[in-house]
């Protein structure tokens, strides 16, 4: 399913940069100042890898690293995952959903010439997000109030007929017949 836009048209073209000898902290300070959440690392004007908000929090946060001391260099993701400005951006959606990643270097030739977010392509063509959902994990399940809510009338899992009694056994919703069952084939 192609979109018909091309990557060039939703992706950043003014690319926020740090050096490889950029500490976290340095770093850090200029996402904020920019409120971007990754940026491109650059050596000798060539682009050679990306670091992300995500990196510096589970990589050196979470992990007591001196945010003042550690180099970018160490930290960042030095294979580049990229695609043609020209590609359309149902296909970089597909390539970002499949690497798991949120941030897509952009290139022409061998330059790289923007940065496309998933947010981006989002804002241009929200009908995408249903590509993405079956990458999303739902965190501590048993927390959230969504699975708290308990239906009380609804298609039966068993027997596939309509109740306006619906229990939740074995996170399975029945009917009150089939609950019965299910609760005598239990005793047994």
């Amino acid at each position: 399913m192609k979109s018909g836009i091309q990557v060039a048209d939703a992706m950043t073209i003014n690319i926020i940069s740090v050096t490889p000898e950029f500490t976290l902290a340095e770093c850090a300070k200029v996402m904020d100042s920019n409120h971007i959440g990754a940026v491109v690392v650059r050596g000798n004007g060539q682009p050679f890898g990306i670091i992300t908000e995500k990196d510096i929090v589970r990589k050196a946060v979470a992990k007591g690293v001196s945010m003042k001391k550690a180099k970018v260099k160490d930290f960042m993701k030095k294979k580049l995952i990229t695609i043609n400005a020209d590609a359309d951006i149902y296909d970089a959606l597909i390539k970002m959903r499949d690497n798991n990643i949120r941030h897509l270097p952009v290139t022409q030739g061998k330059e790289m010439v923007g940065l496309l977010t998933v947010k981006d392509i989002l804002k241009i063509e929200p009908q995408l997000f249903e590509l993405l959902v079956d990458k999303f994990e739902l965190k501590e399940e048993s927390r959230k109030p969504i699975n708290r809510i308990i239906p009380t009338e609804g298609i039966c899992q068993e027997c596939g007929e309509y109740s306006e009694k619906i229990k939740e056994i074995n996170r399975t919703s029945l009917c009150e017949s089939c609950a019965r069952q299910e609760k005598l084939f239990a005793q047994q």
